[in-house]
């Protein structure tokens, strides 16, 4: 007996996936599987394999090869116990088994399969052959002298011994002692269902090999082997020929389904003997997550016996053994083996629709349906009522008639047996389960039965029933855990369809839960491992393992969503042709998407890497969903120029190496198509290629012909489209084509209108500078991280939300694993993928040191280390893997973001560049890649800083604008926050404010700007106070922003000039910081150069910010004294206001305010201005308050007279006074008594109010309140104003000062002018709550909604109301409302006495205006009122005054006040 040859070792390495080390190997003279028993770890590791994980699994492959030998011969047979509610019919000891000749056979040719008998089961449901009762004698013809070939290597054939059957099993024949011999050679992965502790024979019939797939059929003349009909019955025992011992499988990536043919009919011949349940097998093999799965189906031989005759003795022993099966860790036991694979094979046809390999959102009509019983699984005699449809594809019942998704479904493809079980019921049979329905009569029963067998005699009938193929078309499967089903469901995903099975078995024997069509389905992600699939009829929520199988999941069902909503209507019509059936560069079948303008249609895969190439070169689009550009010109030239006639040009020059097919990697298909379409590196060039004049010519002529592959040709080697052809009215190769009717031709050159022509130096610069990868760089260790997001991290993430995972960066890739000893990463993320990595500040999070990284697929990455140094170590090693090397600089800097942008910027704003950034506190560096300098901006000086259309960031300079664009919405999200943040006021010092191009704060020169422009000539400004509530709001505004605030004439200069005190009182270390001391000893200097001298060295000493702010408010402060006759504050005025201001003292020393008098008396010396310099501003000063005075005049002139009454309304209290547009309230009342020349005394509150002509409504005016306004409105209103005492400002003032909080709440009386709520004519009481958002008014106190709510701010409230409302008491108001529409409301409330009216009152001016009277005194004083004559213990030079109170305030200024 000769030796059994040995695979090649490259085969078996390819098998376990380790094919890198073939040439390793045979370089060692390791040539065969032989060869390879004898390595150990050492040896492994002596030859070059390092990788520990490599090492092991070569070795558990040869331990498995070893066990499975060992486990072949041990293996046990199984007695099969037979229905016990059968009884047998006479079994013969023995059979006697006629020989049939011999058929000549090759080495290819399989042993014809004899027929199968009795209640053995399939090899399938038993890794062991069942245990024969009887002794038979095996036919010659069954025994091959040449044994068939593996399917995985067809020239490893082994010759077998013969061998016959004992009583306990097989055993060798005594013509042959001599033991098979041990083939070396990749062994299948140990089954979870062997049985290892069972005592067993020795010998151990080994199972059929598979033949080839191009197995030659048996000549005519040898039939199949038959029994005698006469002698086989139901206890017959199946018989196998005598087999070799099966050599170890190799499987390709994408192993075909091989079958076993039988003989050829030959009708010339009929068989004399024949059992029924003759039949020939087929096996199905799949290598599912190394896991083999081999199985037999019997089908029909010779046709001679009908199909129901095999369906039903057959299939009666073939569920015998189904319970046995189960209990004795058959397929039920092991349903955890099958993997997540893409395709796996089922010995019991295709599951679904899955057989077309085409969408089926449509249903298939419906057969027969109606309410059967139902015998549940257990076998109770409880039969449950379900409502049943069959269709040409399942049998499927129901809960009931309305229910969308069903209990059950049994593919019709699967059903072995349907018939008669007496009493109205009837068996539906199949590999593994038999279903019992029950029906109303017997009629019913048999016609359920007649239309099942006919719809099984259908599908036998078609080719594809018979035809056991691998149902291609599934994209994902695997277990998933559902909420509401405890087990976990074992869940497929084909092409437009999600199916539901309870466990695998169920899966491969067709026996499913319920399928979910796509077309109306919606994915959801709900968390880290868990999605919804939503239709219009129910969610499934599922649970996968991990947060990467949830992303798997859901991007199969998305794409299954996408694939239900397409329209293959295009795809047929393209795939008429059959090189469209294959994808033009990697051959994968049915290609979905196809190249507009390179007219080849493409899978998947591929049109990933055309579209990288940009529609310049490749113009991608799909053939299901984008049927709107698919006319019929352009499917007719796809007809045309098929992939065929397309590969011819460019395709014609592919080197074997280079090539690629449907298993290729993403890197190698990347370079193929680029070389390909983009190089045009394979094309077959035109003849006159390089020529441009000839080619142009040649184009011309092309196009008026039908010659399609000519112009291809032509425009793909440099012909240009929009050459000159001379003809006087047709120009163009388009208006050529067009002009002759060439359709095609105009189609050709339409979609290559812009179409790049391929140049091989396209190749070298393939890949830009920006997306150099450094491979070098490498990093490992372990970090925290959540799981990914799709939004900005706006929450505190605790430190329970992170999970640790090791990490590695290597080769580009940073790889995160569960721990340290995993071997398969949780997740990985790509350096070409990332655009952005972000440093998170200290204590945003749960841990100190975290980082974020931003990707190209919207997608955010939040990790954390346990030190700042190994974040930052991270942070950099990962940067350096993106960044190109030019920019390399940017990583100098302590960033805290970094990453890649689209802009626009510098001289040319039209073109969008790409640029790398990196943002380092309040510095913004920025790369562009045709630059050789990194260029710097800073944000804390820009003069503008916006945000346009939401996805533009406007950043203005001195003399430069930046725009930069979001190319993605998360991470251009989190740049626009960081910039923004790092552009604004970060602290209290001054170098943290907002700066101008002179480092000066942006709130300090907008404020000297404003009062430059319309304070100068204002008297007393900086030292008549403002209104408190005002210049909060405004510092508040400035700190905030100070670039977005404007300061317009209506904000009052002395809110101002108090904003611009406030603001240097409350700087952090004062304007002269540490060195204040210093300047205040310099006051003791009694010689003037000497103490000028000093100051300027103590100015040099400053930071740059405070040096420049100084100067600009000195500057400021030196042209207010210059105007002092207008403004009434000279030096001495200046000095001691702003002396203790800029000091930030109480005001009990006078050595600051002597500071600030040298500072403006010797400005121009101490601070090296030129004189002209400041003449010049001094000028401009001049000239704004010239025009100014003008427009005043001129406004004076265009002021209103009007009539305002003095306490009350009589002719001889009447007054007209002239009322300009920006008179207050608070003027009018101030001008009326000085004309009156009446005193106030101290408790008096003398105000402006609004008065109904029947006196029976008033409205006190806020004291900031425009008068004219009121004039305007008075037309309409019969209304009129007085200015008299105001005899509720006291009491309201005291309650303003002791209330709690600005809030008012209690109960009111209310009523509607016009009843909208049903109130009638008379007030109900109300529970009303007033405060800054509006008034609320509730039913009652206990009720939580309210009835009815206005905006503080459109509310007007006058005193009283009117008699003929008939209010319940005299103290109430009238309210009117304005809304947006200028809508206008008016209702009513009452209060129960005076003291509560005044509450109501005061609250809602207060909300409204922020005060109820001016704070610098408690009664409105007069122009000519006293004013406050001290700053401190500091007398101040009047404004006005006699000479005598001059010379006082002016010694005492002298005067040490510590000698006083």
């Amino acid at each position: 007996m000769s030796e059994a040859p040995s695979l090649p070792v490259s085969e078996w390495l390819q098998a376990i996936k380790l094919d890198q080390y073939s040439d390793l190997f045979e370089k060692h003279d390791i040539r065969s599987t032989a060869d390879v028993r004898h390595l150990s770890d050492e040896l492994l590791t002596a030859i070059g394999v390092l990788l520990p994980g490599h090492r092991k699994r070569i070795l558990a492959s040869l331990h498995k090869s070893a066990s499975q030998d060992s486990s072949l011969e041990a293996a046990a047979f199984r007695p099969v116990p037979k229905k016990r509610n059968i009884l047998p019919k006479s079994a013969s000891a023995n059979l006697d088994v006629p020989p049939t000749p011999e058929p000549p056979q090759s080495a290819s040719t399989p042993p014809p399969i004899p027929p199968r008998s009795g209640c053995g089961p399939p090899l399938k449901f038993s890794v062991s052959p069942p245990k024969f009762t009887s002794s038979v004698s095996l036919p010659e013809g069954a025994i091959s002298e040449d044994p068939p070939c593996s399917p995985a290597s067809p020239r490893l054939c082994s010759p077998s011994p013969p061998h016959s059957y004992s009583d306990g099993g097989f055993t060798e024949s005594d013509g042959s002692k001599e033991e098979a011999p041990k083939v070396a050679a990749p062994p299948l992965p140990q089954k979870r269902h062997k049985m290892e502790s069972r005592s067993v024979p020795r010998s151990l019939p080994p199972l059929p090999a598979r033949p080839t797939k191009a197995a030659a059929a048996p000549p005519p003349s040898s039939p199949p082997p038959a029994l005698d009909e006469s002698k086989a019955d139901d206890d017959s025992v199946f018989l196998l020929p005598s087999v070799p011992k099966p050599l170890p499988r190799v499987f390709s990536r994408n192993p075909p389904l091989v079958p076993i043919q039988p003989p050829p009919r030959d009708s010339s011949q009929k068989l004399e003997m024949r059992d029924p349940n003759a039949g020939s097998f087929y096996e199905l093999s799949r290598d599912i997550g190394g896991i083999v799965l081999t199985g037999f189906r019997r089908l029909n031989v010779d046709g001679a016996g009908t199909d129901g005759d095999t369906m039903g003795s057959g299939s009666e022993d073939y569920d015998d053994v189904l319970p046995l099966m189960q209990g004795d860790g058959g397929l039920s036991s092991r349903t955890s083996s099958i993997s997540q694979s893409l395709r796996i094979s089922s010995s019991h046809g295709s599951v679904g629709n899955m057989d077309d390999g085409e969408p089926s959102t449509q249903q298939t009509p419906v057969i027969k349906a109606g309410w059967l019983d139902k015998n549940p699984p257990q076998g109770s005699y409880i039969f449950q009522r379900r409502w049943v449809k069959l269709d040409a594809d399942y049998l499927r019942y129901y809960d009931s008639d309305k229910d969308m998704y069903s209990k059950r479904l049994i593919k019709t493809s699967c059903i072995t047996k349907v018939a008669s079980t007496g009493d109205q019921k009837f068996e539906v049979a199949t590999s593994n389960r038999n279903f019992v329905f029950r029906a109303e009569t017997d009629a019913e029963r048999n016609d359920w039965i007649k239309v099942i067998q006919r719809v099984l005699e259908d599908r036998r009938s078609q080719p594809a029933s018979t035809s056991l193929h691998i149902p291609e078309n599934v994209d994902k499967c695997g277990l998933l855990e559902m909420k509401g089903c405890k087990p976990k469901l074992f869940v497929v995903v084909a092409t437009d369809k999600v199916y539901l099975y309870k466990n695998g078995e169920d899966f491969l024997s067709g026996v499913g839960v319920t399928s979910v069509d796509m077309n109306l389905g919606n994915v959801k992600e709900v968390d880290r491992r868990s999605f919804d699939l939503t239709t219009p009829y129910k969610t499934f929520s599922f649970i996968a393992d991990n947060e990467q199988e949830r992303s798997e999941w859901v991007e199969a069902m998305r794409q299954s969503v996408a694939g239900a909503l397409s329209n293959l209507e295009v795809a047929h019509k393209i795939w008429s042709v059959d090189s469209n059936r294959l994808c033009a560069d990697c051959n994968a079948p049915q290609p979905d998407w196809a190249s507009v303008n390179l007219c080849v249609v493409i899978c998947k895969k591929c049109a990933g890497e055309h579209r990288s190439l940009g529609p310049s070169i490749s113009k991608v689009r799909s053939l299901k969903m984008d049927n709107k550009i698919w006319t019929e010109e352009l499917i007719e030239l796809f007809l045309k120029l098929c992939n065929e006639v397309s590969n011819q040009f460019w395709a014609a020059n592919v080197p074997p190496s280079e090539a690629i097919d449907q298993w290729s990697s993403s890197v190698e298909r990347k370079t193929f198509i680029s070389a390909k379409y983009r190089e045009g590196k394979y094309r077959r060039y035109h003849q006159l290629f390089g020529n441009q004049l000839e080619l142009n010519k040649a184009l011309c002529v092309s196009v008026t012909t039908s010659d399609l592959t000519e112009t291809q040709a032509l425009v793909f080697c440099g012909a240009d489209i929009s050459c000159t052809c001379g003809d006087l009215f047709f120009s163009q190769p388009l208006e050529l084509a067009q002009q002759t009717g060439q359709n095609l031709q105009e189609e050709f050159l339409k979609q290559n209108r812009t179409s790049e022509i391929p140049r091989l130096d396209l190749g070298v610069n393939l890949e830009k500078q920006y997306y150099v990868m450094h491979h070098s760089v490498s990093h490992n260790g372990y970090l925290y991280k959540t799981s990914s997001m799709t939004r900005l991290v706006t929450d505190r993430k605790a430190k329970e939300e992170f999970s640790r995972r090791w990490c590695i960066l290597n080769d580009g890739t940073l790889s995160y694993y569960e721990n340290n000893h995993s071997s398969t990463p949780n997740g990985e993320i790509r350096m070409d993928e990332i655009v952005c990595v972000a440093v998170i500040p200290p204590d945003t999070h749960g841990y100190e040191s975290t980082f974020e990284i931003y990707t190209k697929s919207e997608r955010l990455y939040l990790f954390a280390a346990d030190s700042p140094e190994e974040a930052r170590e991270w942070v950099k090693s990962i940067t350096k893997c993106f960044l190109p090397l030019r920019a390399e600089e940017l990583l100098s800097y302590d960033f805290d973001r970094i990453g890649r942008l689209q802009f626009k910027g510098g001289r040319s704003l039209e073109r969008t560049r790409v640029g790398w950034f990196s943002l380092c506190k309040t510095y913004l560096y920025t790369y562009v890649e045709d630059s050789e300098t990194v260029e710097v901006i800073n944000l804390r000086k820009l003069a503008e800083l916006s945000t346009k259309d939401k996805d533009i960031l406007v950043l203005v300079e001195k003399g430069r604008i930046t725009y930069i664009l979001a190319e993605r919405k998360l991470d251009f999200t989190g740049w626009a926050a960081a910039i923004q943040k790092a552009s604004s006021t970060s602290g209290d010092t001054l170098s943290e404010q907002q700066l101008t191009d002179s480092d000066v704060p942006c709130i300090v020169e907008k404020c000297i700007d404003h009062i430059s422009s319309f304070g100068v000539g204002s008297e007393g400004i900086y030292r008549k106070s403002g209104q408190n509530s005002k210049i909060t709001s405004l510092l508040d505004s400035l700190k905030k922003d100070a670039r977005s605030v404007v300061l317009t004439e209506e904000e009052h200069v002395d809110n101002v000039s108090d904003t611009l005190k406030r603001f240097f009182r409350g700087i952090g270390e004062g304007v002269f910081a540490e060195h204040c001391l210093q300047w205040l000893q310099v006051t003791g200097i009694e010689d003037k150069s000497e103490r000028i001298c000093r100051y300027q060295d103590l100015l040099q000493a400053l930071p740059a910010v405070n040096r420049a702010t100084l100067k600009a408010l000195i500057r400021h402060l030196y042209c207010i004294q210059h105007f002092c006759d207008s403004n009434q504050m000279n030096i001495h005025n200046l000095a001691i206001v702003f002396g203790p201001t800029l000091f930030q003292t109480d005001g009990q020393n006078y050595k600051p305010g002597r500071v600030v008098e040298d500072l403006i008396t010797c400005y121009l010396p101490i601070f090296s201005v030129d004189s002209q310099e400041i003449q010049k501003q001094l000028d401009i000063t001049s000239t704004i308050m010239k025009v100014r005075n003008e427009n005043q005049v001129r406004r004076r002139g265009r002021d209103f007279i009007c009539t305002v009454y003095l306490m009350e309304k009589k002719a001889e209290c009447e007054q007209s006074v002239h009322i300009a547009v920006t008179m207050t309230a608070q003027e009018l009342t101030e001008t009326l008594l000085e004309r009156r020349n009446i005193r106030i005394a101290e408790d008096d509150y003398w105000s402006c109010s609004e008065v109904d002509d029947s006196g029976e409504l008033e409205r006190p005016l806020h004291y900031s309140e425009k008068v004219l306004p009121i004039f305007h409105s008075q037309v309409s209103n019969s209304s009129h104003l007085i200015v008299k005492k105001n005899p509720h400002m006291e009491a309201m003032l005291n309650y303003i000062k002791t209330r709690a909080k600005d809030t008012k709440n209690g109960m009111m009386k209310f009523r509607e002018e016009r009843s909208l709520l049903g109130f009638g004519a008379s007030f109900h009481d109300r529970y009303f709550m007033l405060n800054s958002s509006g008034l609320r008014m509730y039913r009652d106190v206990r009720s939580h909604r309210p009835e009815k709510e206005w905006p503080i701010k459109n509310l007007t409230v006058h005193l009283g109301i009117r008699k003929k409302v008939r209010p319940p008491t005299s103290f109430g108001f009238t309210i009117m409302c304005k809304n947006e529409k200028n809508e206008k409301s008016q209702w009513f409330l009452c209060c129960d006495s005076l003291a509560e009216m005044r509450q109501w009152f005061a609250v809602f001016v207060f909300l409204q205006y922020g005060s109820l009277w001016p704070e610098q005194g408690t009664p409105a004083r007069t122009r000519s009122a006293q004013m406050d004559s001290t700053f401190g213990n500091l007398p101040l030079i009047p404004i006005r005054g006699s000479e005598t109170d001059i010379r006082r305030s002016m010694a005492a200024f002298t005067t040490d006040p510590l000698t006083v």
